[in-house]
């Protein structure tokens, strides 16, 4: 029984790193990692690492509106 539970708790996968987390937010149709989330807010905008952030978030479109 465990690894049925087990198996359903795997997470999402973070459109940051690209590894299954289980907590994390959601960015309109995106999945991003706390701990993404957490490397993104303390990165200064002059350290390479936030042009990579800025890469992968531009595949974070808003939701479309059916009416």
């Amino acid at each position: 029984m465990s690894s049925l539970i087990t198996e359903r708790n795997i997470g999402e996968t973070c459109v940051i790193c690209e590894e299954q987390k289980q907590r994390g937010i959601h960015l309109y149709t995106k999945f991003i990692c706390t701990d993404c989330e957490k490397d993104m807010i303390q990165t200064e905008t002059n350290d390479p690492k936030y042009l990579y952030y800025l890469k992968k978030l531009r595949s974070v479109t808003t939701p479309e509106i059916y009416s």
